[in-house]
């Protein structure tokens, strides 16, 4: 890996952590396309660029953290079924990381699920209008759809999105509570990479590991903005087809 890899796996990492398009299948395929071997420092290199995504989401809802004190117990609930989830398959899980077609698969099916659910769920009624309106019972609801992002390539924004719009939620809501979501749900898995991966650090080049989370960290900050603005006037669909479309590539380019 050299510099320019580093900065195009922060830019990858960044633009799709927060959109329903699962980063863990574009930094797969990307790193395929690029012939990075999977070895210890991209798996430290990967925990590190998550780190900055995480940071833009702590960054643009400093005052929500800080302040609302009921929304992080609504976050903890909605984290639980993710841990518990990893906590009981993890080893299988980790086993789908070597079956790229699992990736490839969840892409596409991921796609036309959001393209169902936008044409027959368009409209219907929105129950839940803001963030203030999201109970307890909703995030862990929405919880239970993030815990099916531990198949890689299903995306962790795109499951909190589909259960927002099977559940009657905003899309701008939506889109919101699956960033808050992301922040617990992203630390309890770092900290497992860095428990496992931890050791690499001492060998790890600094310099690398900087430049990709600065990388993932501004491009974040960029793209949170633009899904923000871009529910407010468009459905998910484009996102359904683009799945459909990596999923394609995928199948062609790795498989």
């Amino acid at each position: 890996m050299d510099f320019l890899d580093a900065i195009i796996l922060g830019v990858v990492e960044g633009l799709t952590e927060f959109l329903p398009v699962s980063s863990t299948g574009h930094l797969i395929l990307a790193s395929e396309l690029l012939r990075i071997p999977y070895t210890e420092f991209l798996a430290t290199f990967e925990v590190v660029i998550q780190l900055g995504a995480i940071l833009a989401v702590v960054t643009l809802y400093f005052k929500r953290f800080l302040l609302d004190w009921d929304m992080n117990k609504k976050l903890i609930v909605g984290v639980l079924p993710a841990i518990v989830v990893g906590a009981f398959f993890y080893p299988f899980i980790k086993s789908l990381f070597a079956a790229p077609q699992v990736v490839a698969w969840a892409l596409i099916l991921g796609g036309v699920a959001i393209l169902a659910l936008e044409r027959f769920q368009d409209k219907k009624t929105k129950t839940i209008t803001s963030l203030d309106h999201i109970t307890y019972r909703t995030a862990f609801s929405i919880g239970l759809f993030q815990a099916l992002a531990v198949i890689p390539g299903v995306s962790r924004a795109g499951a909190t999105i589909l259960g927002g719009l099977i559940i009657g939620m905003e899309r701008s809501v939506i889109v919101e509570f699956s960033f808050l979501l992301a922040v617990p749900t992203m630390k309890a898995a770092t900290a497992k990479d860095l428990y496992e991966n931890g050791g690499a650090f001492g060998n790890a080049d600094g310099s690398m590991l900087l430049l990709g989370f600065v990388t993932a960290y501004l491009v974040a900050m960029v793209a949170i903005k633009f899904l923000i603005r871009f529910v407010q006037t468009h459905t998910f669909a484009p996102f359904g087809y683009y799945r459909i479309l990596v999923g394609i590539l995928f199948l062609l380019f790795i498989l």
